[in-house]
């Protein structure tokens, strides 16, 4: 059995922008100290929420290092290395392990469709490259590419590779892999709104995107869940749909930052080619998120 790098609540942090699209480390600063005092079990910079598809090498480095020295080993930090290059993502999962990175998190290359064998020599490239965990991340509603079942299996057998964010919006898809890996490829959600079922079938914690507005919730769900509390974690979830649904309702992390900035948090600066939510949506989605906001919520 792989012992997994983090059970409970992680958060695929925004990466805040100034109007001239460099990047508030202030805010970012802000950010990682209110969500390790919510209890959020792990930090995940540099992901698809983080806007890292459009960050230099030179720039996720910094956001990396900055995250790093900012959490003060609090909590792990999972570095999000991954592009469509082996080699760029090889270079950036190295800088990473020294930069002081607990893991990688790496998504599966997008863009370039590559075969099954192409995806297990990727990660095992990268799982090869240093000491550092690595979990996979299968997101095929955004890369156009999913990692089968077969690569899963073999990627499993990898003593390096300790994880598996899923998100392809199927909670039936846990039973399948843990049918086929067992308990060598322990299971994240990456969908907020399947986070009670995949615990259900066997998950061990979610990477939310949700979690950046409400930490406590998201980490309080696990928790009440492995606590025993079904009940009390199926509250939470059902609670959260209609502002979960409204996070998704248009390209991540699009909404999540304009409902960041009607929480005085930060301004929603986007890098093209996103753009940012329109002020009537902006205001539905406030009107979803203000009854979250007494203290003990966040």
């Amino acid at each position: 059995m792989k012992q997994p790098l983090f059970y409970g609540s992680a958060t695929a942090l925004i990466t805040p922008f100034f109007p001239d699209g460099s990047i508030d480390f202030e805010s970012l600063g802000r950010l990682i100290d209110l969500q390790i005092a919510a209890g959020t079990d792990a930090l995940v910079p540099c992901g698809t929420t983080g806007e890292s598809a459009t960050m230099t090498e030179r720039e996720r480095l910094s956001v990396i290092e900055y995250t790093v020295w900012k959490t003060g080993k609090r909590v792990p930090v999972l570095a999000g290395t991954g592009t469509n290059c082996t080699a760029q993502s090889v270079s950036v999962t190295r800088r990473a392990e020294a930069l002081g990175a607990d893991g990688i998190l790496a998504v599966c290359p997008y863009y370039n469709k590559p075969t099954a064998e192409g995806i297990v020599a990727h990660y095992t490239a990268l799982a090869d490259c240093s000491s550092l965990p690595v979990l996979l991340y299968n997101v095929p509603g955004r890369t156009g590419c999913e990692i089968s079942l077969s690569a899963m299996k073999e990627l499993a057998k990898h003593p390096n590779i300790l994880g598996l964010k899923q998100a392809n919006g199927s909670a039936a898809s846990v039973a399948r892999i843990l049918d086929a890996c067992g308990e060598d490829l322990p299971i994240y959600s990456g969908d907020d709104g399947l986070i009670l079922p995949f615990l259900a079938l066997g998950g061990v914690g979610v990477i939310s995107v949700v979690s950046n507005i409400l930490p406590r919730r998201v980490h309080t769900l696990c928790e009440r869940f492995f606590g025993g509390d079904l009940a009390g974690a199926a509250q939470i979830q059902r609670e959260l749909m209609p502002l979960i649904d409204a996070l998704f309702a248009t390209t991540n992390p699009i909404p999540v930052k304009a409902a960041m900035e009607c929480l005085g948090f930060a301004p929603q600066f986007l890098r093209l080619p996103l753009t940012p939510l329109p002020q009537a949506q902006k205001e539905a989605l406030f009107a979803l998120v203000s009854p979250f906001l007494k203290e003990d919520d966040r």
